[in-house]
């Protein structure tokens, strides 16, 4: 009996696309852990509930176990992060690719080329070649849906994971999608027990090493084959061999360009590409970031261009696409409209009203080195507050200042972390300062949500990414279970306390945790309290609120000092500090 499909189109974000895919592709387990740009790819999947179970992890590494074991009990799953995420997820992905998936699992996994909200700008294509697993790159909405069906279908039928790499671009577009149903059936249930296939110890480890390059060679013929590479032959003269977003920016460009996309990057697809070689006079390479197809096509033995004009480094454009054919042509390079010198400077800030202000200006009243986290709390680094030294990778803020320590470093060093973060990869480091006999001082600013990539729940919330109701984990008995003797709460909204107990802390000879709790009033949706005003009678324009950084602090030459009541978050911070008492509640004089 046949099935019709009924379809229709919808404009989506390539997030949205993906988790369109995962549905109508009958996956029923999703995880993950949040990282612009991948962010919504779990958000819009947990819309399918209860089709689909989805959860934010504590990281990406248990993300991606949990999805193993589901997919070895059977499931579809997918498995989102953003780039540096996969560096976390690396070794329980390496050893999966030799296990092999049973059902299919995709690792979803978006790249930040320009660095819009990363702390480095990595190319993910690499982790493919390094697990010898298969990687697919859509160019638009469309096709990050269809794509992420096929390579559930790879997965299952090759027993491999697979790597589906957006990037932001990708993600954030928006493009018209078809729409189908009705939604394959999910698989039946059932793990089946066999150790040689489950079990890497080295006996059968070697063999899966061996079974490992004999699946490479099925998928590069697979690859040659596959719907998701193809070549569109225009102009011979040239042809261009791209990939991802940068064959929307190809086809505007060099719209009369042959063109050889490649919608599943690796295993390279060779035949395919000795096949386009043959059919055009030159060939360029455009892809972004690094020359991954680049290299690949002249170890072939074929020449070409590609980073000697196209740029390796930050997101491609139009625009910069232009630049690199003119440069190519041998032309002058287009001019580029001049930048806007005379617009006011608008530095990224924390939030009006943001509870992480207050434990760095009583940070700011001690001469230590702080040890940063990836968050909203790496703002602190930014005048006037100026109370970061460095920032590493997630959980690298409580792990480094044992180093330092270790080192000699004379000045007292203080870790300053997120409660996600904290979650994420902070515990062990905390482990490791008490087991080595550190006396580093760790902060852990607890605004109750993973606020950064847009206010997702932790294991540190009352709430799951499935809506339940679930316990909230004590950041303070964890401290406490790792053997750490000092565990504080503070509210940071309150400035003398706050910094009274850093000023007690440092001088004690013992590792410390301090939690500094108050509520993201972001979230929240409501100021702290009411807004603030400044009594002209009594301000002596010293200034000295103005080192808090809020925005809603203004200084104007006719006017001096005033607080916009429009941004004032109510926190009261400013009233505090101010030596005049010139802050108060109520209408201003």
């Amino acid at each position: 009996m046949s099935v019709t499909v009924q379809s229709k189109k919808e404009l989506m974000t390539g997030n949205e696309a993906i988790a369109r895919g995962a549905f109508e592709a009958g996956v029923t387990v999703a995880t993950g852990y949040p990282g612009t740009p991948s962010t919504e790819i779990l958000e819009a999947v947990a819309t399918y509930k209860p089709d689909i179970y989805s959860e934010w992890s504590p990281n990406e590494k248990v993300a991606l176990e949990v999805a193993v074991g589901a997919s070895l009990a059977g499931a579809r799953c997918i498995v989102t992060m953003k780039h540096v995420g996969l560096n976390v997820a690396a070794d329980p992905l390496l050893t999966f690719a030799y296990v092999g998936a049973v059902g299919g699992l995709v690792v979803c996994v978006a790249d930040d080329p320009g660095m819009h909200s990363s702390q480095n700008e990595q190319d993910t294509r690499h982790y493919a070649r390094l697990a010898k697993i298969p990687i697919f790159e859509p160019s638009d909405s469309q096709e990050a849906k269809e794509y992420l069906k096929i390579a559930l279908e790879v997965s299952e039928q090759l027993q491999t994971p697979v790597i589906f790499r957006s990037t932001t671009r990708v993600s954030h577009s928006r493009s018209l999608v078809r729409i189908e149903e009705p939604r394959r059936p999910a698989r039946k249930i059932g793990f089946e027990k066999n150790p040689p296939r489950f079990v890497p110890i080295p006996l059968w480890g070697r063999v899966m090493r061996r079974n490992v390059e004999e699946r490479l060679a099925k998928l590069k013929a697979a690859a040659d084959k596959s719907p998701a590479n193809r070549i569109e032959m225009r102009d011979s003269h040239l042809g261009i061999i791209t990939s991802s977003i940068a064959y929307q920016y190809v086809r505007e460009v060099f719209p009369e360009a042959s063109v050889l996309k490649l919608g599943w990057a690796y295993p390279f697809p060779d035949e395919l590409i000795r096949q386009f070689a043959g059919q055009v006079k030159k060939i360029l390479v455009v892809e972004e970031l690094d020359d991954f197809l680049e290299e690949h096509v002249k170890a072939l033995g074929i020449a070409c261009d590609g980073k000697n004009f196209v740029p390796g480094i930050g997101e491609l454009s139009p625009t910069r696409l232009q630049a690199a054919r003119a440069k190519y042509e041998g032309k002058p390079e287009p001019a580029v409209p001049a930048a806007v010198t005379d617009l006011p400077s608008r530095p990224p800030v924390l939030c009006a009203g943001c509870p992480h202000r207050g434990i760095f200006y009583a940070l700011a009243q001690f001469d230590v080195v702080v040890t940063g986290d990836i968050g909203c709390y790496s703002l602190g680094v930014f005048p006037p507050l100026n109370r970061m030294d460095t920032i590493l990778c997630m959980g690298a803020g409580v792990s480094m200042p044992q180093g330092f320590e270790k080192a000699g470093e004379p000045k007292k060093v203080v870790g300053i972390v997120g409660d996600s973060t904290f979650f994420h990869s902070g515990i062990t480091g905390l482990i490791n300062i008490v087991h080595n006999k550190g006396v580093s001082k760790i902060i852990v600013v607890d605004n109750r949500i993973t606020a950064m990539t847009g206010h997702q729940d932790n294991p540190g919330t009352e709430f799951n990414l499935m809506g339940e109701v679930t316990p909230s984990v004590s950041i303070e008995a964890i401290a406490s279970a790792c053997g750490v003797k000092r565990v504080f709460t503070v509210n940071p909204y309150d400035v003398q306390s706050t910094t009274q107990l850093l000023r007690e802390e440092l001088e004690i000879k013992e590792p410390s945790l301090i939690v500094s709790r108050a509520v993201c009033p972001l979230h929240e949706g409501k100021p702290v309290g009411p807004p603030l005003t400044i009594n002209t009678d009594q301000c002596q324009n010293c200034e000295q609120c103005l080192s808090l950084g809020c925005p809603a602090l203004e200084k104007e030459a006719s006017q001096g000092l005033r607080i916009n009541d429009s941004l004032c978050g109510g926190c009261g911070l400013c009233e505090q500090i101010c030596p005049f008492e010139a802050i108060q509640k109520g209408n201003s004089k």
